[in-house]
Parts: C-alpha cells; structure tokens; sequence
C-alpha cells in the first residue's frame, strides 16, 4: 500500500512540474516580443585629395658636362730665336692680367731685317725722285728741240722754194735737209725718253712694294718675338726654358681665358625636345637658315650645380645647340656658357668653374600653354583614383605626357576642378565610400614645383 502510494506522489510530482513548464512555455510564448534590428553605420575611409588645375609650368632639361675654358691661347712661335725674357710666374696654375710680358724671343735679326728693308726703300724713293726731276727736264728740252725743229722746217721749206728758182744751190739745200733730219732725230730721242719713264716709274714702284712688304713682314717677326698676354688668363701647361732656343712653329705655352668657361652638356632628347618646343618658331624652317638665327635661347634660364660639393654653382646661359647627337650615349649635347666664372670665387668653398669640372645642368624655360599635373606618386598603372560628388572612388584612366621631378603632367583623362586621390591606398574598390580631404598646402607645393621654386631654392 505504501509502496503504491509513493509511486503515485512521484507520478503527481511529475505531471505537476510538467503542467508547470508547459504554463510557462505558454506564458513566454504569448509575450514574446520580436527582437530589436540595430544597422551598423559603414565607416567611409579618409583620403588626401587635390584639386586639378592648369598650373603655369616650367619645362626642364637635365644633364651633364665637364666644364672647358671659351677661348684657349696656344702660344706658337712664328720666328726662331732664344729666349731672352720669360716671366717669373710663368707656371702652370698662374694667373696673370691682360698685357703681360711672357717670353720675348732675340729680336737682332728682325730689327736688322727692318734696317735693310728701310734702306731699300730710301734707294727707291731717290731712284723715283729722280725719275721725276728726268721726266721734268727732258720736258722742258723736248720742248725746245720742238721750237727749234719748227723753225728749221720753216728754213727747209724756204730753202726748198729758193732751190727750185735756182737762187740756192742744191748743197745748200741738202745741209739744210740734214740739219732738219738731224732736228726731228732729237726730237723723237727726247720724246721716247718721255715715252720710258712710265715704265721705269712702275719697276721702281713694284719694286718698293716688294720693299715694303719685305719691311712688313720683317716688323710682323720682330712683333712676333714678343709673346704678351691678350686678355686675363690662367696658363696651363708651360714648355719653354729662359736661354733656350727655340724653333718655328714650336709650342711654347698654353693659357685660358678667364672670361668665360662652358660646359656642353649631355641631355637626353625628350627633354631636349620639351624645352625647344618653347622657344621654336611656329614657322617651319627654311632651306639654309640657321638654327641659331631662329631659336630664342634667351628665353631659357641654365643653372649648374659642381658633383660632388653641395651648394656650389653657377648661372649661365645656352649659347648653341652643337650639331649632331653624341655618338656613344645619343644625347643631345647643349652648350651653356658661364661669364666671368672667376668673379666672386672664394676658393675653397666658392671655387670658379675650372677645367675638367663635372657638373650637372639644368635648363628651363616656360611652357607656352597651361598645363595639368599631379603627383607622380598618385598615378597607378595609367590610373588614377578620384573622389566623386557623393564622396566615393572612382578609377579613371590619363594620359601621362611626361613626368618632370616629382610631377606628372596629364596630357588627357583629367578635367580642371576633379579631385584626385594623392595617398596611397592599401584596398581601393570602386564606388568605396570615402571622407576626402583637401591638402591645400601639397597643392601649393605643387604650384611651387611646377614653377620650379623648390629646386631653385636648393640653388646658390
């Protein structure tokens, strides 16, 4: 009985906890309530962006050169002689002013060699002043032997009348035609002595141009004894001993000019071609002008900067493009020349553009129109990203036109007034929402570099 009783209270039991769960189960059921839907804001990503805009641009032109004196004396004797003066500072690495007596050859021989010559003309000058007192004297007989020739052909041809009347004998006659003969006979002697004295006048003539040519080139040798310096300049290799004899045609020295120094650059030819198509004519050339005559090369700035020593460098001017490309690295070679490279030197740390110095160059000029550029860095592949009016990405394709420093010049793909993505972006995905930034300042510094500001100021 009890044992029944127990096995219906855990029956009761039971079925009471489970009546329990179900009334709860119901009760939850019936005031459920539908669960809260909260949607998670996506975070737009922050962007560096610039404004595109025509920018005034200066085109560039890079490369290098070793720098050479403009103009170069080779000193060369012309005359052989001994040395009989030479300056004490003649030595390599010298400088010395414009007028300076270098070496002075024996002039003996020259000055008797003008001696000669200046006598030989004094013996022609007389011979010819001679010929003119002849000249003025036998005109003066020859006209009297013409009065007394006139008047003895007046007696011959009285005579002759007489002698055909019979009232003068026929000797008569005869001595009169002889003395008639012999009248015309001097006559005609003293007009062909007239007739010779032009000719002798033009031997004695080309004969004291002979003279003084001889005195010409006698006093162009004695001047050539003399070796003075015909500017400032700075001697270089020296090669001649005081006492030492030297023979025509030998080298005696070498000296540079210190008025201007160039350097002929190498650059490439699509730099090349930028910059000249600033200064080129719109015109085509003709059939043989120069190209020279039609290049403003006053319209480009040159710079050069020493390898190897910062902040040491010079401005200069291009002058000429030399003809032809250089054979071994097909560049083009750009001669810029530097006046007056000594002035202002403080050696050593302001040294003048010498000899054999390397240095770079860099010519610019200003672009004729606009132009679009952006940082290099911002072009990916020919893309770019910009950032649209609802602030997402897009990917656009340019056209780079050439890149110049930091700077890529867009030729097509890009309009005044897009923004484009100048940070590098780990994940870009078109139409991914961004939050653009304006970076104002890394515009002006691109204003600057366009103008080439930024380099202009790692100048001297």
């Amino acid at each position: 009985m009890r044992s029944w009783v127990r096995r219906l209270g855990r029956g009761l039991t039971v079925l009471i906890g489970v009546a329990v769960g179900v009334a709860l189960l119901m009760f939850f059921v019936v005031n459920r309530q539908a669960p809260e839907r909260q949607e998670t804001a996506v975070s737009a990503t922050p962007v560096r962006t610039i404004e595109v805009r025509p920018l005034e641009f200066r085109l560039e032109a890079r490369g290098h050169g070793v720098a050479r004196p403009a103009e170069i004396w080779q000193a060369i004797a012309n005359v052989a002689g001994r040395v009989v003066e030479r300056h004490p500072g003649l030595a390599s690495g010298t400088l010395l002013p414009e007028g300076t007596l270098l070496v002075a050859l024996d002039p003996s021989r020259y000055e008797l060699a003008i001696a000669e010559a200046e006598a030989e003309l004094s013996r022609l000058d007389g011979e010819l002043s001679q010929i003119e007192a002849e000249e003025e004297n036998t005109g003066r007989l020859l006209a009297l032997e013409q009065q007394a020739l006139a008047l003895a052909e007046q007696e011959l041809s009285r005579i002759e009348r007489l002698a055909a009347s019979g009232s003068v004998s026929t000797s008569r006659r005869d001595e009169q035609r002889r003395s008639t003969v012999g009248q015309r006979r001097a006559v005609a002697s003293l007009e062909n002595t007239l007739a010779l004295m032009p000719a002798r006048r033009e031997v004695l003539q080309a004969q004291r141009e002979q003279a003084e040519v001889r005195l010409a080139q006698a006093r162009e040798d004695l001047s050539d004894t003399r070796f003075e310096a015909p500017y400032d300049l700075r001697l270089s290799d020296v090669e001649v001993e005081l006492h030492q004899f030297v023979g025509s045609g030998q080298r005696l020295f070498q000296a540079e000019s210190l008025a201007a120094a160039e350097v002929e650059a190498h650059i490439p030819i699509g730099m090349m071609r930028r910059l000249l198509g600033a200064v080129l004519p719109d015109e085509p050339f003709g059939q043989g002008l120069d190209l020279g005559e039609r290049l403003d090369f006053s319209a480009v700035d040159a710079e050069l900067l020493l390898v190897g020593a910062e902040g040491i460098g010079w401005s200069g001017e291009l002058v000429r493009v030399a003809s032809g490309l250089d054979p071994a690295t097909r560049t083009v070679r750009a001669v810029v020349r530097v006046d007056h490279p000594y002035r202002g030197a403080r050696p050593p740390d302001r040294p003048p553009l010498q000899r054999d110095m390397y240095v770079r160059t860099r010519l610019t000029a200003s672009s004729p129109e606009p132009r679009l550029a952006i940082p290099a860095g911002a072009v990916h592949q020919g893309e770019v990203w910009l950032v649209d009016a609802d602030q997402r990405l897009e990917r656009r394709a340019v056209s780079v036109a050439f890149e110049q420093g930091d700077l890529a010049v867009i030729s097509a793909g890009l309009a005044p007034g897009e923004r484009v993505v100048v940070d590098d972006l780990s994940t870009a995905i078109a139409e991914m929402a961004v939050a653009g930034q304006r970076d104002r300042n890394l515009e002006a510094r691109i204003a600057d570099q366009a103008l080439g500001e930024e380099q202009e100021e790692a100048q001297p």
